[in-house]
């Protein structure tokens, strides 16, 4: 739900522009009004979400979706569409951290990375599916994407994750949240989202009016990352088991990092959608790990601390399209390659927040030799 939501109005720009009668610069803010509103609620929904239960969250949460979707379908004026995804972002902040927190109390120690990488490949699927029916809608009347996106909504919101109130529990505290070692991954996973793992955005827009693409044409382009992240999810998490999160985060991080500059090579749509697909494909291994870590570094908290460490994700995808675009249409190449370059500070988090203590250094548990730095 929330991929989708989130990348859906990447191919239908220029229509946008058009209905509104608004600037690239203007229509832009479609996809960063839903993501500001999303990381802002992400730092305090994992928690809130733990304490009201799981169950009754997620369920609200589709209902405000499908609402906000509807405003969204019948804006009249580009005010109203942007209040719409607003109330999109606000309502996706309560899904994902309680859907992997809950992932991480059922599924093993020792089987936790592949557990995500599953989770991840359905993610994936609907990041994929998104610009495909965003642009076949952009070539018809875009608006129907988002009656397409209601009706997922409403469906979902019948058969919400189980998880009951916390009765008895000590509600979750957000103090172990606000530490050196939880902002500096926060900080590493913002400057991935606004480089190199929210480069797609960047792709989308130089598809459309650096190659000339058609709507349909770009989302299918678009398609080529998701697809391969869909496909490669389950072996990620299966080498972050074997490797465990060190390893994993700083090969994850480099690797999306150089590949990302090379989408600047991509003058021709076959060229472009082949270097995306390399690229998906391990932007989807730095998620599989940033999830991972994120969900385990807290264990009175976990909900809370992924939804913490979301909140910078997705504070990044939504900077990154407003300092970025105004680049790429000055050069295209320079627009990949800058953004792209982002992902040297994430290595730089990464490398620090995953130095082993001397009490992990000796423990015989995986878990409890997930990334610590002294706080």
């Amino acid at each position: 739900m929330g991929p989708f939501g989130t990348v859906v109005i990447v191919p239908m720009f220029p229509e946008l522009r058009e209905t509104f009668g608004a600037s690239s610069a203007a229509v832009s803010w479609g996809f960063t009004i839903y993501m500001l509103p999303f990381a802002a609620a992400l730092l305090v929904s994992g928690t809130l979400g733990e304490r009201w239960g799981r169950r009754r969250t997620v369920r609200s949460t589709y209902i405000l979706f499908f609402a906000a979707s509807l405003a969204c379908a019948l804006a009249p004026n580009l005010t109203v569409f942007l209040v719409g995804r607003a109330c999109q972002g606000v309502a996706n902040a309560f899904i994902t951290p309680l859907l992997v927190a809950g992932l991480a109390e059922i599924v093993e120690p020792a089987a936790f990375g592949r557990a995500v990488g599953v989770y991840s490949s359905f993610q994936a699927a609907g990041g994929g599916l998104a610009p495909v029916i965003g642009g076949l809608a952009a070539d018809v009347n875009w608006r129907w994407a988002f009656v397409g996106v209601a009706i997922l909504a409403a469906v979902l919101a019948a058969a919400p994750p189980p998880g009951e109130p916390r009765v008895d529990a000590a509600p979750p505290e957000f103090r172990p949240l606000l530490t050196k070692r939880m902002l500096i991954f926060g900080g590493g996973v913002f400057f991935a989202a606004a480089g190199p793992i929210g480069i797609a955005v960047l792709v989308g827009v130089a598809a459309r009016d650096e190659l000339g693409l058609s709507g349909g044409g770009a989302g299918l382009l678009l398609i080529c990352g998701p697809l391969a992240a869909m496909i490669t999810g389950p072996f990620w998490g299966r080498l972050l088991d074997h490797w465990g999160h060190r390893r994993s985060s700083l090969v994850a991080t480099a690797a999306a990092t150089t590949v990302g500059g090379l989408l600047a090579l991509g003058t021709t749509p076959v060229l472009l959608a082949m270097i995306s697909a390399v690229s998906g494909a391990l932007i989807g291994f730095v998620v599989v790990v940033v999830q991972s870590m994120a969900s385990t570094i807290v264990d009175g908290n976990r909900g809370g601390a992924l939804s913490f460490v979301l909140a910078f994700r997705f504070l990044g995808h939504g900077i990154g399209p407003v300092v970025w675009i105004p680049v790429l249409v000055i050069s295209a190449p320079w627009g990949l390659i800058g953004a792209s370059a982002l992902g040297i500070i994430t290595f730089a988090a990464f490398w620090i927040v995953t130095q082993p203590t001397s009490t992990a250094a000796h423990s015989p548990s995986r878990r409890d030799a997930s990334p610590a730095i002294p706080d």
